[in-house]
């Protein structure tokens, strides 16, 4: 339902008199239905509640001293909340979705630098198979704020910790506060030094795939061995395509294990260094060799040095480290997306550095649920110290203390029977 008055049922048609020939008077319509619960997704009503729970989130900043109208509009500090979290890509806006519905006041700071940015479509995605990557953030951007979490462009320079808080400095100057910090800033995928392949990345170069196997199927694909993981690229990539070729470049030669695996696939391997793409009307066509030579293809797969994006957090002595399988540099956390410190979390990229997107996204509604437990935990004890605190303090209206202080203050001028008796509290002579 969409949470307005039903409309009134249409007159009968009316049926002329008989006798006079005349129209009979219209029958009265029926009463309007009442109003049935608002559905949180009805897109026709989408700007309204945005209004009606922005209003309500600034309410609730209001009486937990949260900066009120400016939190609202969040065009200025906030002096407190929840939870921030940095990123907003899947994995971020997955987490401030499960944040806001849990009834959370969360902020989302966006560099709006999407990784996958240049690419067509999001593939792998259950319901929403080859959707383009900015109408996804738009529409989980609106999500968000349906459920009035705060979103707001700007650029994470800096946190650090102030007692029990978390303060986030951006470059726009603003300075918030925050119970918990969810880091989802994803990384960066540092390419090999051959010209071309920044321009063509996420185009017809390419990294995943199971985001980009099905649109390349039965071409020329060419493998340029960057890294480790070149060999296991390729007789990946020989699942969607018979038509593979390896090249060397600067990585080492395969050992005799892979040449074989190499040679039972039917992948190619050419020797010599790669030092350009062959470009065509927009397109790529092929790769040129040091020698010369000119290999036609219609993509080209790489496996980049994977770089986190978790710089962020070094106020807060967490820093990346080199990832184990020798691909990049990740955030340590646990499954849930803890780091060692205290209130400090990730998702997403920055800590999996292989998610694609759907992953991205689960890993953040993983961590926005172990964080809202352990908000949980902090406001029950919160709760526990201060009931058990009113318990321990004196009854300042109870009858004993009022006598006690009436005694203490007025003597024989207080009230009650006793005054009336001059004090004599022996009763009857």
């Amino acid at each position: 339902m969409t949470g307005m008055n039903v409309p009134n049922k249409p007159n009968k048609t009316n049926k002329p008199n008989e006798s006079t020939g005349q129209n009979e008077p219209n029958e009265p319509n029926e009463p309007n239905e009442p109003n049935e619960p608002n559905e949180p997704n009805e897109p026709n009503e989408l700007s309204e509640k945005n209004r009606v729970n922005r209003m309500n989130r600034m309410k609730e900043f209001d009486e937990r001293g949260g900066g009120g109208e400016r939190a609202a509009r969040a065009d200025g500090d906030l002096a407190e909340l929840d939870v921030v979290v940095v990123g907003g890509g899947a994995a971020g806006l997955s987490a401030a979705l499960t944040l806001a519905r849990a009834r959370r006041t969360v902020l989302v700071i966006d560099s709006g630098e999407p990784r996958n940015a240049p690419a067509s479509g999001v593939h792998g995605l259950l319901g929403r198979e080859g959707v383009p990557p900015a109408e996804l953030v738009r529409t989980g951007r609106e999500e968000v704020g349906r459920y009035g979490g705060l979103i707001v462009p700007d650029t994470v320079t800096g946190t650090r910790r102030d007692g029990d808080r978390i303060v986030v400095e951006t470059a726009g100057g603003r300075s918030h506060r925050a119970r918990h910090l969810l880091v989802a800033s994803g990384l960066v995928d540092e390419l090999p030094a051959v010209p071309g392949l920044r321009e063509r990345w996420g185009r017809d170069v390419l990294h995943c795939p199971y985001c980009h196997g099905w649109e390349v199927r039965d071409e020329p694909v060419g493998v340029l061995a960057s890294g480790p993981r070149a060999v296991h690229q390729a007789l990946l990539l020989r699942q969607w395509t018979p038509d593979v070729t390896l090249f060397l470049h600067t990585a080492d030669d395969p050992d005799e294990e892979q040449w074989e695996q190499l040679a039972a696939r039917g992948v190619a391997v050419v020797d010599g260094e790669v030092t350009g793409l062959v470009i065509e009307d927009d397109r790529l066509c092929g790769v040129r060799l040091a020698s010369g030579r000119r290999v036609p293809l219609k993509a080209l797969a790489l496996t980049p040095r994977f770089l986190a994006r978790g710089e962020v957090l070094s106020g807060l002595g967490v820093t990346a480290v080199e990832h184990p399988m020798g691909v990049g540099r990740y955030v340590e956390a646990d499954a849930r997306g803890a780091t060692g410190v205290r209130g400090v979390w990730v998702a997403g990229n920055v800590a999996d550095l292989m998610a694609g997107v759907a992953v991205a996204a689960a890993s953040g509604t993983q961590a926005a649920m172990a964080i809202n437990a352990e908000l949980m935990a902090a406001d029950t004890a919160a709760a526990v110290s201060a009931r058990r605190s009113a318990a321990r303090a004196p009854r300042v209206f109870a009858p004993a203390a009022e006598s006690a202080v009436g005694e203490r203050v007025l003597g024989e001028r207080r009230h009650g029977f006793e005054s009336l008796l001059g004090g004599d509290r022996g009763g009857a002579g």
